[in-house]
């Protein structure tokens, strides 16, 4: 019975997936296929390409020495010319690319040691495009290229970006690769924000990640009966912006222990939550 991880988009907060995969692997768990969007591409390629032992402890270091500066590099100039139009976007994706140039073991796609499906979304069409085979680093770009934020990326002839504009957590696209066992990673969202995002790009973060929440509830509801479905529980409360990546350390550790008592209560929601309910954004009292 095929078991397939699906990680969600989610910027910063990508680092609470970092937990969630080890813990996962401390019960036993491991991955026959991983679907990923965005930054859960990311995650995913890194740990589909390694069949080490401490892969999952080189990524948590990764995310520990990760500075705003390595995927979003705001500069005066670039952002000029976005905002005249000259330029259809705001941040120059070359750190981006040697960031993941550097994270990643295999060129290809389909080299990675456990199949590998990035989720990218069609900037003319708006369909969703899965990418199975081809240049991994222009796969991953395309994926993590939030609309105004990265330009989009020409594969295969097709201009595309960040997977979750279209489909967030596809798990829809696990479902039809065969999977009959399914987790869930959702890197989650700010639920409990002291004051709203004070930067352009904290602002349209936190509105993706609010739209994504809203879609992975309606898909969960959709497939709940269509095979096995474990939504492992993202962190709330949470107050930590998708545009921070100083506390990486800090949600990865967090995750681990509560994908951890997750486990220990036989994989149940906590407080009798349904899966749909504790992915949907809600009001933090």
């Amino acid at each position: 019975m095929a078991v397939a991880f699906v990680l969600s988009g989610g910027a910063s907060l990508g680092a609470v997936q970092v937990g969630m995969i080890k813990a996962l692997a401390e019960n036993g768990i491991r991955p026959d296929l991983i679907v990923g969007t965005s930054v859960g591409a990311l995650n995913g390629a890194f740990i589909a390409g390694r069949n080490s032992t401490d892969a999952i402890e080189q990524l948590a270091k990764l995310w520990i020495s990760l500075k705003r500066g390595d995927v979003f590099p705001i500069g005066p100039f670039h952002g000029a010319l976005g905002y005249y139009g000259l330029r259809n976007s705001l941040v120059r994706p070359e750190p981006l690319k040697r960031l993941i140039e550097r994270s990643v073991v295999c060129s290809k796609i389909e080299d990675a040691l456990v199949p590998l499906h990035i989720i990218a979304t069609n900037v003319r069409t708006g369909s969703e495009e899965i990418l199975s085979t081809g240049s991994l680093i222009e796969a991953l770009l395309a994926s993590t290229a939030i609309p105004g934020i990265f330009p989009p990326v020409v594969v295969n002839g097709k201009d595309l970006m960040d997977g979750g504009v279209s489909n967030n957590t596809p798990i829809s696209h696990a479902v039809s690769l065969g999977a009959r066992t399914i987790y869930v990673l959702p890197a989650g969202f700010a639920c409990a924000l002291e004051r709203v995002p004070q930067t352009a790009l904290g602002m349209a973060l936190q509105a993706l990640t609010l739209m994504i929440g809203w879609r992975l509830s309606l898909d969960i509801e959709r497939f709940d009966h269509k095979c096995e479905l474990h939504v492992v529980p993202p962190l709330c409360p949470l107050d930590k912006s998708p545009a921070d990546f100083n506390h990486a350390e800090e949600l990865i550790q967090r995750s681990f222990e509560s994908t951890s008592q997750w486990f220990k209560s036989g994989k149940k929601p906590p407080m009798a939550q349904t899966q749909a309910e504790l992915v949907r954004p809600h009001s933090h009292q």
